[in-house]
């Protein structure tokens, strides 16, 4: 498999993503926004970073660059695609996925480890963990906070498409271990069919032993 990972105008955790990818075994590589999706692309990450300096909200002026419109087409043709951190934020507003993410509780940047309990392991994203394990990985944001209409969420969690919660490190789901508030500490969720998907955590950042870990080799192996 061929991963297309997007590079828009303040991306800062593309390369990142093709090393974490490649060390797994998944060729990568790097898409401008400007440019077409590559014949061979069998899978799509939006990275994380600053897509346009987080002008208007984050996410929101990216989600309407050229390419998305190739994204959509290939996430509705069955083709893979994650979006993660600020490709998040780029998945919910170009409606990839449902719900939004927004300033945090704290209104401050956070950038921090957590902890998060896998909530269904029957997804491409989570088939490598067992439903209810702990798993840790860094954050990084400003606006990291989910939130959606009490009616979508409750839809969600009856069709198990929510990826994962913060919690603690024995799986507690509590106020203490939510870093940014979002709603009912929702990490993760997928799109109507579960090859689609958006986290705000990093994966890519604990996919190598030398730099802290592999707990997130997981979530990337939804390409291998």
């Amino acid at each position: 498999m061929t991963v297309a990972v997007i590079q828009f105008g303040g991306s800062n955790c593309d390369r990142d993503t093709v090393q974490a990818l490649e060390s797994i075994g998944v060729d990568a590589e790097l898409v401008w926004h400007e440019d077409d999706l590559p014949a061979d692309a069998e899978g799509i990450v939006l990275p994380g970073g600053f897509s346009y300096g987080d002008f208007l909200r984050a996410g929101a002026m990216a989600a309407h660059s050229p390419i998305m419109a190739e994204v959509r087409a290939a996430a509705d043709d069955g083709t893979p695609v994650l979006g993660i951190c600020n490709g998040a934020q780029i998945g919910c507003e170009a409606s990839l996925t449902p719900g939004a993410f927004t300033t945090n509780e704290s209104a401050r940047f956070q950038c921090e480890h957590v902890h998060l309990r896998v909530e269904n392991s029957e997804t491409p994203w989570t088939s490598q963990y067992e439903e209810g394990e702990v798993i840790e990985l860094p954050i990084a944001h400003g606006e990291g906070r989910f939130e959606i209409s009490d009616d979508r969420l409750d839809a969600l969690e009856a069709e198990d498409r929510i990826l994962f919660r913060y919690c603690d490190a024995e799986g507690n789901v509590t106020p203490e271990a939510n870093p940014n508030g979002s709603k009912h500490a929702v990490a993760g969720v997928t799109g109507e069919a579960d090859h689609v998907a958006v986290m705000m955590p990093h994966p890519e950042r604990m996919a190598l032993a030398d730099i802290g870990g592999i707990d997130g080799r997981g979530v990337l192996s939804g390409f291998a």
